[in-house]
């Protein structure tokens, strides 16, 4: 965002995209809920959300852009700006700390107790309701929900998919260092390489999901270990797509002559968010792939 050098502190216009943007979550959530536990209107209500939500970017992110373009904003604004995608970004930590903290008590606690180890009832839970059950990760449950399936192994796409996301993190960098330098044209281009490295690694994710369907049988009903997967996995693969997105924007509007060494808000908080994607993606492939 550009800072403008005025002294008064900007107070936005009455917006009706907050209300917008609340209204297409709610859709779309509502939709994602029902479209998972095979209810009704499940499918018109996601796309009803996502083309609500698509709007309200276009329309909220663009206005924003060309009243920073306009310069109405000031160094004060710019603060503003920064601490709240630092106060988003944490938000998001939590968000994946909270699928993090579920693989991690199915792992350690609630597998291992259904197992007959641990203190407590735990022998009498195994002898009584699920006796001759072996906990051994990874584990669709006493139960076996799901059926039979082969567990996703971390060598093949998911290897290439962390050589490209590091190999991202790095051509990011470089792009910021060249708008820091006032090289908008540099920026540009190895943006357009994070972009690309951002696109194939969402293909290779999507081919991979392709593999556990059709030749694993490795599904979200397969368990707690096919729950955990998909839930870690396909939220962050959401999240490239976004930061993608973001990075996108940020390249074109560097190819309209936007930014300057000095004002260049918009890029940097993309590139925050593509860094803290790329560290999400290594603690994935540590403990959900590796380990």
């Amino acid at each position: 965002m550009s800072a403008a050098s005025g002294s008064g502190y900007y107070i936005p216009h009455e917006a009706k995209w907050p209300i917008v943007g609340s209204i297409g979550l709610y859709l779309f959530f509502m939709g994602f809920g029902k479209l998972l536990n095979d209810q009704a209107l499940g499918t018109p209500l996601l796309v009803a959300g996502s083309v609500v939500l698509i709007v309200m970017m276009f329309g909220w992110f663009g206005l924003v852009i060309k009243e920073s373009e306009a310069g109405t904003y000031n160094t004060q604004v710019d603060v503003s700006f920064r601490m709240a995608m630092m106060w988003f970004i944490f938000s998001e930590v939590m968000f994946f700390a909270a699928f993090f903290g579920a693989l991690f008590y199915a792992r350690t606690f609630s597998g291992p107790w259904l197992g007959g180890e641990g203190a407590g009832g735990a022998a009498a839970t195994n002898a009584v309701l699920w006796s001759g059950f072996d906990y051994i990760w990874p584990n669709n449950g006493p139960g076996r929900v799901g059926g039979d399936y082969q567990p996703m192994g971390w060598f093949g796409l998911p290897l290439i998919n962390t050589l490209l996301l590091l190999t991202s993190g790095i051509t990011c960098t470089i792009a910021h260092h060249a708008i820091k330098d006032g090289n908008r044209t540099k920026m540009v281009k190895w943006l357009a390489a994070t972009c690309l490295l951002g696109g194939i690694f969402v293909l290779c994710q999507a081919f991979e999901y392709y593999e556990a369907y059709a030749h694993l049988g490795l599904k979200m009903t397969s368990g707690i270990y096919g729950s955990t997967f998909f839930m870690l996995t396909g939220f962050h693969g959401f999240h490239v797509t976004m930061g993608a997105i973001m990075l996108f924007v940020v390249m074109l509007r560097g190819g309209r002559k936007h930014f300057s060494a000095e004002n260049h808000f918009a890029f940097e908080a993309a590139a925050w968010y593509w860094h803290f994607v790329d560290v999400v993606w290594l603690g994935l492939f540590i403990f959900v792939y590796l380990v």
